[in-house]
């Protein structure tokens, strides 16, 4: 403990001493950051090469304490030939994160360099070795672990978007693996945590709001990295479902951003990578809270993570079982307080029958454009618009076919609340009209009307 203490403490010393340095060689050079009004608001142009402080910190931190005479060291040195092996992988993220931070690089130029990473990193022998209590090996656990780094890695770099969030939320998540390496007794876990934990300590004063530097790509791709790699170290020693969880809810507030960020741009028909301002930080900003509360709600929603990891990693019998019933019951009420709109409209077609009716809607309009294409006559053509019409719940179809009129009410007569208009060359027609007491919503009337407009066009280049 003594030995974790005095590498911590001496991380965070050169994290002081070196973030200051990088700052100054990053405004001579002119490498800042730009606020733009919309998802950069900061005030004024600021630093972001602080992921580079926080690296050289780390590194200095294993360099010094392996000259160190302490017992501490001689178990560092026994772990050293993982770390070795780890060294090219970390180096490359922090390089793909400096490039992007200088001279930016496209969603895939990131991505290709962050899986030559992540690969390499299994290579050094970091692997998931279990998944929901099953062993996992071979190309499963490549695949496998190199998913684990990439969302890893995404998340840090989606959730560093206001000062201290990312930088604050990585040194929580690695002293939750640090305590965790402690209980497990696992010294190379351990060791490997301490010089991070207190490498972002330090820079966090540089940090804090209002910034004087930023993590930039390069800092938050390398502690996602790191942190992923802690992560599949931890859940070596977790063999089943509920100690995997662990390292996930250690993790939460980034995992939960990038899940959140995923499946509502995934809604909303908007591209995966495309980045915009509707994060959770942003989110709890247009509410009303200043930047710092902002900040110290995801500090807590991490701590909260944390302990819930550490219950579920160290405890037996059903405490661990609890910790994650728990630790899914606060995800779900706090994205159901965020108001997303995309969740929202989800949730009404799932519960509220929309998405029933959606399916109906589509399996109507796919049987309409068979049977159309067979119609061989106006007749034909009728009947398979008004099955379609009267599947929809119309309560009026009329059309006019090739000198053919054809009619069909649900009543004598029909209190129109609106009325769906196809028009053709020569007067012909197709009109659909929807009753009042209908209902005023009609799912996939667009996609009816394309259809019947597509279908019953193409027909008309060859009169029947």
């Amino acid at each position: 403990m003594y030995s974790l203490l005095v590498l911590s403490t001496l991380a965070c010393f050169f994290a002081l001493l070196f973030t200051p340095l990088v700052r100054r060689v990053a405004v001579r050079n002119a490498w800042l950051d730009h606020p733009d009004g919309r998802r950069k608001t900061h005030h004024h142009p600021v630093p972001r090469l602080g992921g580079v402080a926080v690296a050289v910190s780390i590194f200095a931190t294993v360099v010094v304490w392996l000259v160190v005479p302490l017992r501490g060291a001689l178990l560092l040195h026994g772990s050293l030939d993982l770390a070795v092996r780890l060294l090219p992988a970390a180096l490359l993220v922090l390089m793909v994160g400096l490039a992007d931070d200088l001279r930016g690089l496209t969603p895939f130029q990131k991505l290709a360099g962050q899986t030559l990473a992540a690969l390499l990193a299994c290579g050094a022998g970091i692997r998931m070795e279990s998944l929901a209590g099953h062993a996992v090996h071979g190309l499963s656990g490549i695949v496998l672990t190199v998913f684990w780094l990439l969302l890893c890695m995404n998340a840090f770099n989606l959730i560093d978007g206001m000062d201290g969030l990312a930088a604050g939320v990585g040194f929580l998540a690695s002293l939750t693996a640090l305590l965790a390496a402690v209980l497990q007794g696992n010294v190379s876990l351990a060791l490997a945590v301490a010089p991070l934990a207190g490498a972002l300590l330090g820079f966090l004063w540089f940090n804090r709001p209002p910034a004087s530097i930023f993590l930039g790509d390069g800092g938050s791709l390398t502690i996602g990295f790191l942190l992923g790699c802690y992560g599949a170290l931890w859940s070596q020693k977790c063999v089943t479902l509920l100690g995997l969880a662990a390292p996930l809810m250690a993790l939460a507030v980034p995992l939960v951003e990038i899940g959140v960020s995923i499946v509502r741009r995934y809604l909303k028909g908007d591209p995966l990578f495309l980045g915009d301002h509707n994060h959770i930080h942003h989110r709890l900003l247009e509410r009303g809270l200043t930047p710092r509360r902002a900040v110290l709600i995801l500090y807590a929603a991490t701590g909260v993570g944390a302990a819930l990891a550490l219950l579920a990693s160290a405890a037996a019998g059903a405490l661990p079982a609890l910790a994650i019933v728990l630790f899914s019951s606060f995800v779900w009420i706090g994205i159901q307080s965020l108001g997303y709109a995309e969740f929202g409209a989800a949730s009404r077609l799932v519960w509220g029958g929309g998405l029933r009716r959606a399916v109906r809607s589509e399996i109507a309009i796919e049987e309409l454009r068979v049977a159309l294409t067979a119609a061989d006559g106006p007749e034909q053509v009728w009947t398979a618009v008004l099955r379609v019409g009267q599947a929809y719940g119309f309560s009026s179809v009329e059309m006019r076919w090739y000198g053919s009129t054809f009619r069909w009410a649900s009543s004598p007569a029909v209190d129109s609340f609106w009325s769906l208009w196809i028009p053709f060359d020569d007067g012909d027609f197709v009109r659909l009209q929807r009753s009042g007491g209908a209902g005023a919503s009609l799912p996939g009337a667009g996609p009816l009307a394309e259809t019947l407009a597509a279908a019953l066009g193409s027909r008309r280049l060859t009169p029947r």
